[in-house]
């Protein structure tokens, strides 16, 4: 009978665990918790971990915060002035150096001015404050619409920047146009000399409004907004197209294939129709929810949930898609994973927004 008992222990415990694609032991799904960080926040964009474990993010009206996870304390650092927050654009993208003990640089991408535009700027972390600002890149077109813009710090220690086509749709496939592209540059401003073009930021192009990005080994990663079909998740490859305007999702229609044929184009690794407003994106890979190992996490506005995107071995695909959380807390813009394996939601539906804490 003790035999009997323990064979249908063992079986039992199999059949309740997910198999670890990392290669550790299988298991169980964790039950998912959440709770409110911090709220009363005014359109989050952005979110990420400062060198003590707190959460810096931004606010779309021009200000950089930083948290305290523990006790739900919000610090203000500082208010950008020349911030203009018109339509959808703002005080958008934000990265901190990765060592930022020896380089105290904070990246940010903001709308301003009239005529309206983009830039991208550095400030530096001293005595408790940010100043010092730097302006790397200028003169990106901007829009009350399509602005992208996020920012990604690559392992080479290059400066990545989403930018929408500013509601010009036809800049996305000009390649002397700063719009509708993933661009890269050095971290003090300068052009790479192995970027596709010489003197020129552009890594992609044919992008409409691309508002998330994370590298995972040497892959990145892009969700991005189609029109009225067709949101996407894109595989960024160097100088490659992803068709925008010409090519809404997959190469599936005559004109379409033709066009994909003639300009190097890539299809996405997943589109959306109806759409969902994809927005941050990124990769979690702990054994804290072993449910979402090796998974993309998508950030989703429209449909207002946060969406699992379970990654092939080799992250070449997306096999499964599993929503969470839908309408549960509003419009969701960013999501972070931290590296205890808690993940970090910001909302942005307008006023009262929160910082949210997924934990188990």
């Amino acid at each position: 009978m003790r035999l009997i008992k323990l064979a249908f222990i063992i079986v039992l415990f199999f059949t309740t665990c997910k198999k670890n694609p990392g290669g550790g032991a299988d298991l169980p799904d964790a039950e998912l918790k959440t709770r409110v960080v911090a709220s009363g926040l005014s359109e989050p964009w952005e979110i990420a971990f400062g060198p003590a474990g707190e959460l810096w993010f931004t606010e779309r009206g021009g200000k950089i915060s930083r948290l305290n996870i523990a006790n739900g304390q919000v610090n203000a650092l500082h208010t950008i002035s020349d911030v203009v927050a018109n339509g959808e654009g703002g005080l958008l993208g934000m990265a901190l150096h990765p060592d930022f003990a020896n380089n105290p640089y904070v990246y940010v991408s903001y709308n301003y001015g009239n005529p309206y535009r983009q830039k991208v700027v550095r400030l530096t972390f001293s005595n408790n404050a940010l100043g010092s600002p730097r302006i790397l890149l200028d003169g990106i077109p901007a829009a009350n619409i399509h602005n992208g813009s996020r920012l990604l710090i690559t392992s080479d220690q290059k400066l990545l920047i989403t930018t929408g086509d500013a509601n010009v749709q036809g800049s996305a496939q000009n390649t002397a146009s700063l719009s509708g592209k993933l661009l890269r540059i050095n971290l003090d401003g300068t052009i790479p000399a192995d970027n596709p073009i010489a003197g020129n930021p552009l890594w992609s192009f044919g992008h409409r409004n691309a508002q998330g990005l994370v590298q995972v080994g040497n892959r990145l990663y892009i969700s991005e907004h189609g029109p009225n079909s067709d949101d996407e998740i894109n595989l960024i490859e160097k100088n490659r197209n992803y068709g925008w305007p010409n090519v809404l999702g997959y190469c599936n229609e005559n004109n379409e294939k033709t066009f994909c044929s003639a300009n190097n184009v890539v299809e996405p690794l997943a589109a959306w129709t109806p759409t969902i407003a994809p927005a941050g994106l990124a990769y979690y890979n702990n054994d804290y929810i072993p449910q979402w190992r090796n998974s993309l996490l998508l950030a989703v506005l429209k449909d207002k949930r946060l969406i699992q995107l379970k990654l092939s071995e080799d992250g070449s695909k997306i096999e499964s898609q599993q929503p969470f959380f839908i309408n549960t807390f509003g419009r969701l813009r960013a999501v972070l994973p931290a590296a205890d394996g808690k993940v970090y939601l910001a909302t942005d539906d307008g006023s009262n927004d929160k910082i949210i804490e997924i934990y188990k």
